[in-house]
């Protein structure tokens, strides 16, 4: 075998503008979704990080606040063994 691999279909172009076996327009709709999502996702971040100086500046701890955030994305039996493993730590450090 050379190593060589040919395109998957979806990459082919079966109308005529392409470069190399590209579908040009299909790849510069895909960059440009990305692009797109990936300019949303940084203004998101900002947003985010306003919102956790508001807390901070409101009193809030953002270190606890980032913690409970995190833990309210886990499932409900995925806390409860973690907290139950960390008070079998801390009995066990006494």
């Amino acid at each position: 075998m050379s190593g060589a691999q040919e395109a998957p279909p979806a990459a082919r172009d079966t109308v005529g503008a392409n470069s190399g076996g590209v579908a040009v327009e299909r790849l510069r709709s895909l960059v440009s979704r990305i692009e797109r999502l990936e300019e949303e996702r940084k203004a998101l971040g900002s947003d985010i990080r306003d919102i956790y100086t508001e807390a901070k500046s409101g009193g809030f701890d953002v270190k606890v606040l980032r913690a409970l955030i995190a833990e309210r994305r886990k499932e409900p039996a995925e806390v409860e063994e973690a907290a139950d493993l960390l008070d079998t730590y801390r009995r066990a450090l006494g």
